[in-house]
């Protein structure tokens, strides 16, 4: 299955449902191919804007899908609309729902070490024939390469590395070649809500497309991170307007 991408100031999205996404990561897992998903929104697109070796990391990804509704509307508002928001955590939840149907092989990495382990047994759990074959927290040496040597002989199916924005993208590029196999995302805080250290927003904030609002509201510490909500706004306006 391959996808047309739209362009938002050089990040290649692919115009794919959360249902395409699913179906096509379930392809991969069953051919033993590796996948490197990355789940886009305004922070990320501006980070790699401003910061090519960045954008290059981005743009060795598989799929790019656009995780945040600033995406979507500047997608529109460029006329070349994506056909909707795919969430991280939620796609983060479908591959756990896939995992547990077909009772696939996961490996985390990232966060604290109380957080990620917490966050394993959730999904144990919530999701009782996943395997989880390996549990590792974010604090480690980059330059250990014993850890992807434990990732290659646990052979997972799913790799879901937590290790802030950047930091997680450029760690799957250096080393999902080394493995070979499973599919590979970076989910940012997602472990902190399986683990239930971090509320993800309600229902009607999400419908209402606040959930960046509600987030800035229970961690205040987020509003500079949230600084380039409004200078993504600006540029995709000034794009808008000068037509390139």
């Amino acid at each position: 299955m391959s996808f047309q991408t739209v362009h938002i100031l050089g990040v290649p999205f692919v115009r794919a449902t959360m249902d395409d996404m699913v179906a096509i990561v379930h392809e991969r897992v069953k051919q033993q191919k590796p996948c490197f998903i990355v789940t886009a929104n305004p922070e990320i697109v501006m980070k790699a804007k401003e910061e090519p070796t960045y954008m290059a990391t981005i743009q060795q990804a598989d799929y790019v899908v656009a995780d945040g509704i600033g995406v979507v509307k500047a997608a529109e508002l460029l006329g070349t609309p994506l056909p909707e928001r795919v969430a991280g955590y939620d796609l983060l939840c479908r591959c756990l729902q896939l995992a547990n149907e077909h009772e696939y092989r996961v490996y985390m990495i990232g966060a604290k070490e109380e957080v990620v382990q917490a966050a394993a047994q959730h999904i144990r759990n919530h999701y009782p024939n996943v395997h989880v074959v390996g549990v590792r927290n974010g604090y480690f040496d980059w330059n250990d390469k014993t850890i992807v040597e434990e990732v290659k002989q646990a052979q997972p199916d799913f790799v879901f590395v937590a290790l802030g924005m950047g930091k997680q993208e450029q760690w799957i590029a250096e080393h999902i070649g080394m493995v070979g196999r499973g599919v590979w995302m970076g989910v940012g805080g997602s472990f902190d809500v399986l683990a239930g250290v971090v509320k993800r927003a309600p229902e009607l904030w999400i419908r209402l497309h606040l959930e960046w609002l509600y987030r800035l509201l229970k961690q205040p510490t987020r509003a500079k991170r949230m600084l380039a909500l409004p200078r993504f706004a600006w540029t995709i306006l000034k794009q808008k307007v000068v037509g390139k």
